[in-house]
């Protein structure tokens, strides 16, 4: 089992990767989302300048917002200052593109996307369509120094939905996925995925790189569900994922996705949004509010116990390292955290010396 934290994405807390590498952390990941954070490309070309072991990726990059073209340049730069120890997380852009009340990319254009991304990224000729006119493309070279694309960047798809995860087994070097820490989550996507590969004929590696997306808590002694600071260090993870399941929600109509844990605050939160003091076609600057950074105090209310537990690792350090060892057991490769922006240290260090040895 790997270990890894995600970051907010703020150019200056570029140093946390390197706390994170003393800490033992095997990756750190570095989200994309122009409308909350600094550019992650910039962020991390200053963690891989001065980091030499940890892994270093985008958390996920989003294909709304950039051409495939320059997607590949980017992170094959990384590459150049972190070689071999660079890859791609990628999605539909779930979040980046609703904080600007777009959709995330269709699955038919993420496809051809990623066709393009890896070509590139492989050394290849590849047909790229752009604004109706079809190109072939090829790297030009102007010397050492520039990319590098001799070591693989691992391509890491993004996906929690059936469609998306048959096309992580089509073309993806690996998942990344929220809640997969989740036995039966974690289950059902391994399930699509291998429907995926079985579609086009391939053959998957027995280990199939698969990360959850997820918090952890460590208690103190005498701490509960309850106590202030326990609360506290969930929160922004929970109402982030609020945030999720309320999109889609709204987008699909269907009661179904809603999660059993959360349906006891689900109408009082539906309320919430349409209390918003803007008209709905802006309600897409307020939902995703604090995103994994912080949690917006009027949302608080939110963070109940069956919420905690339904997002969150939490328990003292030999429960949670037994819960570690059960699903690495049933395939999951690495577990990610995403502490808010006042806990990330905390977290880091709580994990990597309490449950990371016991496992």
């Amino acid at each position: 089992m790997k270990f890894s934290l995600h970051v907010s994405t703020r150019v200056s807390d570029w140093q946390l990767v390197k706390e994170f590498e003393d800490l033992g952390y095997d990756a750190a990941w570095i989200p994309d989302t122009q409308m909350m954070w600094s550019d992650c490309y910039a962020t991390m070309a200053l963690a891989a300048a001065n980091t030499s072991k940890i892994k270093i990726g985008t958390g996920v990059a989003i294909p709304g917002t950039r051409i495939a073209p320059t997607t590949a340049a980017a992170i094959a730069t990384i590459n150049q200052l972190a070689p071999g120890r660079t890859f791609l997380g990628i999605g539909t852009g779930h979040t980046a593109m609703r904080v600007m009340g777009q959709n995330p990319m269709p699955l038919k254009e993420f496809r051809e996307y990623i066709r393009v991304v890896k070509g590139m990224l492989n050394n290849e000729e590849v047909d790229f369509t752009y604004r109706g006119k079809t190109t072939a493309l090829v790297w030009q070279d102007h010397g050492e120094g520039f990319r590098n694309t001799e070591d693989q960047v691992p391509i890491y798809i993004a996906a929690n939905g059936p469609k998306a995860l048959e096309l992580v087994g089509e073309m993806g070097d690996g998942l990344v996925s929220a809640f997969a820490e989740d036995a039966d989550v974690l289950k059902f996507s391994l399930d699509q995925i291998n429907k995926g590969a079985d579609k086009i004929g391939r053959k998957l590696p027995s280990d199939f790189y698969t990360t959850s997306l997820s918090n952890a808590i460590v208690l103190r002694p005498g701490e509960t569900l309850k106590s202030e600071r326990v609360i506290d260090a969930a929160s922004s993870w929970v109402v982030t994922g609020i945030h999720f399941v309320y999109e889609i929600w709204r987008w699909t109509k269907n009661d179904e996705v809603v999660p059993e844990y959360m349906k006891n605050i689900w109408e009082e939160y539906c309320d919430h949004v349409k209390s918003f003091d803007l008209p709905e076609e802006k309600w897409h600057q307020r939902i995703h509010q604090g995103h994994c950074s912080w949690c917006p105090p009027e949302e608080r209310k939110f963070v109940k116990p069956e919420l905690m537990e339904g997002t969150t690792m939490i328990g003292g350090p030999s429960e949670l390292a037994e819960r570690v060892r059960g699903i690495a057991d049933l395939g999951l490769s690495e577990i990610s955290l995403l502490p808010g922006l006042h806990h990330v240290r905390d977290t880091a260090k709580d994990f990597a010396e309490q449950v990371i040895p016991l496992v």
